[in-house]
């Protein structure tokens, strides 16, 4: 009830600032899912009202983007994407509030991409601009000329939101025995001493265009840290407790673009020091270790027969590794995107596809797209997941179909 009332109230502003001739643009969303395997249950059913409210004058512009997710009958989720205000100097912007920030080169992983924390409740199968969150921070943009030095502040730390208790999307490790959760060091509090600090230096140029970025960060995902408790008779393991715990990281990457005739190359890449991962060790005192590790991709992007073709080879390094980390020492991902306008742009049909080299599993999105009409569009897609380990594997049963019939104003 409070969320209607609040929505009522929404709704009768946006319709106050419309009426001052500040820019409402939006879509209205259905998004309805099927799983393929048991007895086809609704992965989601789930209707969308999406606005961005816009106005610029002078110096100064804001942007503000409420947004609305209604599930099956019942569940009614309203939320703040950005909301923003921009300062514009000779050669300084400033942005303050809520916003997303989006860098690096990459389609489809985060590797310097990592400012705005992640949504991750249904995988990774929403469009990027869902997943990413927004957060309250200021970013400071400096130009000269090709050049631009971008510094982001952000004084409250949020993490990753993971999928909730009886999602299809929630997968827990296989412990021995049940563990009790311990949430007491979960929270980062909200301090200037726990703010976060990111910076990045990008150029466009004849030849390439690059990034080079730093950041002093919260770790977005906790790390799992697990108490063993043993019978001191028998020597028996008989209970687990986790507790969850963010840690700091020090990062520093970059990426890069550049043409090579029909080829566009790209690369990303960033070393992250602080990460923790759970070890098995009989002998550790500690269930997890510190490890430094590399995180990039190559990739390209060219045309073939008119088809719009991208591949990308991604390696996760694991530096100083030990044979007891459950992580593999070399973690290796590929992508493929294929991709073909018909019909006068009307029709597009692609097909995406993420394969686990490690697992030998995969997830293949197939999608057709088909413009009805001026911002009315509908798209028929499937997530097929294969293998039985992994990223992908461990969803298997999760294949589905799925359609979203948009209508954008």
């Amino acid at each position: 009830m409070k969320q209607a009332k609040f929505f009522l109230i929404w709704l009768a502003l946006v319709g106050g600032l419309f009426a001052q001739g500040i820019q409402f643009t939006g879509y209205v969303r259905n998004y309805t899912g099927l799983l393929l395997t048991g007895d086809n249950e609704f992965s989601i059913l789930q209707n969308t009202l999406n606005l961005n409210i816009e106005q610029s004058k002078d110096k100064v512009a804001f942007k503000v983007n409420p947004y609305m997710y209604h599930y099956g009958d019942s569940v009614l989720e309203l939320g703040l994407r950005e909301a923003y205000l921009d300062i514009y100097f000779n050669s300084v912007d400033l942005r303050i509030g809520r916003q997303q920030i989006i860098w690096g080169k990459a389609d489809g992983v985060f590797i310097t991409d990592i400012v705005s924390p992640k949504d991750l409740r249904e995988f990774l199968l929403p469009d990027f601009d869902e997943i990413r969150m927004g957060v309250t921070s200021l970013k400071a943009d400096y130009y000269i000329g090709d050049n631009t030095f971008e510094l982001v502040w952000i004084p409250v730390f949020t993490p990753t939101l993971f999928p909730e208790e009886g999602s299809i999307w929630r997968k827990l490790p296989d412990f021995p025995v049940t563990p009790t959760f311990d949430r007491s060091k979960e929270e980062v509090k909200a301090s200037l001493e726990n703010s976060e600090v990111f910076a990045k230096y990008s150029a466009l140029t004849a030849l390439i265009d690059f990034e080079i970025m730093a950041g002093y960060a919260w770790d977005d995902d906790p790390t799992m840290h697990v108490l063993k408790q043993i019978d001191p008779t028998t020597h028996r393991l008989v209970g687990l407790t986790v507790m969850p715990q963010h840690h700091r990281l020090t990062i520093g990457g970059g990426s890069f673009s550049t043409t090579l005739g029909p080829f566009v190359l790209r690369g990303e890449g960033a070393y992250y020091q602080g990460k923790y991962f759970n070890t098995t060790d009989p002998m550790a005192k500690e269930s997890v270790v510190e490890k430094d590790y590399l995180h990039y991709l190559v990739g390209t992007d060219f045309t073939f027969m008119d088809w719009n073709l991208s591949m990308q080879f991604i390696q996760q390094a694991i530096m100083d590794y030990d044979d007891y980390i459950d992580d593999d020492q070399y973690s290796n991902m590929a992508t493929f995107l294929a991709a073909r306008d018909f019909w006068n742009e009307t029709l597009n049909i692609s097909l995406f596809m993420y394969y686990d080299i490690n697992n030998g599993a995969s997830l293949v999105r197939p999608k057709i797209t088909y413009d009805l009409a001026d911002g009315f569009e509908v798209l028929f897609g499937a997530n097929i997941f294969t293998g039985t380990t992994g990223m992908f594997g461990q969803f298997n049963d999760n294949d589905m179909v799925y359609t979203k019939i948009k209508f954008s104003f």
